[in-house]
């Protein structure tokens, strides 16, 4: 049974979608509940206004009607999910997709025109986000890989200056660290930009517009806030690069450069978790694991090795009595570091008040 036609112009009127209907000189002659909505005028403001008045410009409006005219977007006389910008009432533009026909008398005059524009701005948002994503998967192997290497050769490079005594030279190799963490900082913001599917972007040149990775859209909690680590290594640089990255993530880090120390320090503070490098003098991890657990058994340790191979059994011997987690360094993997010692801590205790 054919739908009555009252009940098709009712249908057209409560859609979400932008319908606009024109007359032969292009004046608007019907306006519906979605146009209302997403556009900000009443029937009052558009009604008799020309559409054009609905574009950015003369010209894009000419656009349309010529595409309109042509046979290449659906055939004489009618455009199928043709791209175009319409400017609301406040001034913001939105991306639509117009379907539309020239309607015609019997005699063939050209009436006016109706056509359905649907908001695509968030299907381009989300075409975006993904583009994104793929780029943030790509940019984390091809950049953290000569990272890795670049970082290793200025430790090798920072030891040979330290030996020679060229303390001047030591802070150049410190300055270039330093820029080293900004490079992994925004790897690590546009991964996650990627993955809560929000970004922001900046004016570049012109209209070109760039990611802006100075900015959080949200104010995310930090995942080791007010947490005190205890991060034991007797390479200083690598000290300071832990320790960077977890007060990045708010927590309050002590260090230390060998396992005596860290038992020194642990008998007159309290800690929320260590974090110990395997091979060290004096006392290595497997020792300073065993102390912890006499001093402080509540507290979760965590060992790092820059070696998969475990010569000395070190790892299987601690994992055997109870070690929490192992971080194979080479460098830091900084997501990982942060992820596993907030499991921990987060299984260890609750969060403070």
């Amino acid at each position: 049974m054919p739908l009555d036609r009252a009940i098709l112009e009712r249908l057209i009127e409560v859609s979400p979608d932008i319908v606009v209907a024109t007359a032969a000189d292009g004046t608007v002659q019907y306006y519906n509940d979605g146009a209302r909505e997403n556009l900000g005028y009443s029937r009052l403001e558009i009604i008799g206004r020309y559409v054009v008045e609905l574009y950015p410009s003369l010209e894009e409006a000419r656009r349309v009607m010529a595409a309109m005219r042509s046979t290449e977007h659906g055939g004489p006389g009618r455009v199928v999910n043709f791209p175009t910008t319409f400017v609301a009432k406040d001034g913001h533009e939105i991306d639509v997709s117009i379907s539309g026909v020239i309607v015609y008398d019997a005699s063939e005059v050209e009436q006016g025109t109706i056509g359905f524009a649907k908001d695509v701005s968030e299907i381009k948002r989300r075409d975006q986000l993904a583009v994104l994503g793929e780029v943030a998967i790509g940019l984390s192997h091809e950049i953290n890989n000569p990272l890795t290497v670049i970082e290793s050769q200025i430790s090798l490079l920072e030891r040979h200056l330290r030996a020679k005594g060229e303390v001047g030279e030591v802070e150049r190799v410190a300055r270039i660290r330093t820029e080293i963490r900004r490079i992994e900082a925004n790897l690590r913001r546009l991964n996650e930009m990627a993955q809560q599917e929000s970004y922001a972007s900046t004016e570049y040149l012109g209209r070109a517009r760039m990611i802006d990775l100075s900015a959080r859209p949200e104010a995310a909690p930090l995942a080791l806030e007010a947490r005190k680590i205890l991060v034991v290594d007797d390479d200083p640089a690598v000290r300071e690069s832990v320790s960077e990255i977890l007060a990045a993530e708010g927590a309050q880090v002590a260090l230390v450069g060998n396992g005596r120390e860290a038992i020194e320090r642990m008998r007159r503070e309290r800690f929320d978790l260590v974090l110990s490098d395997v091979v060290m003098p004096e006392m290595d991890g497997y020792e300073l694991f065993q102390a912890a657990r006499r001093e402080a058994p509540d507290t979760p340790v965590v060992l790092m090795t820059a070696f998969y191979y475990d010569q000395d059994h070190v790892i299987k011997r601690s994992r055997l009595e109870g070690l929490d987690g192992v971080l194979f360094k080479k460098p830091v993997n900084p997501e990982r570091l942060v992820k596993t010692l907030a499991e921990l801590i987060t299984r260890a205790r609750p969060r403070p008040s």
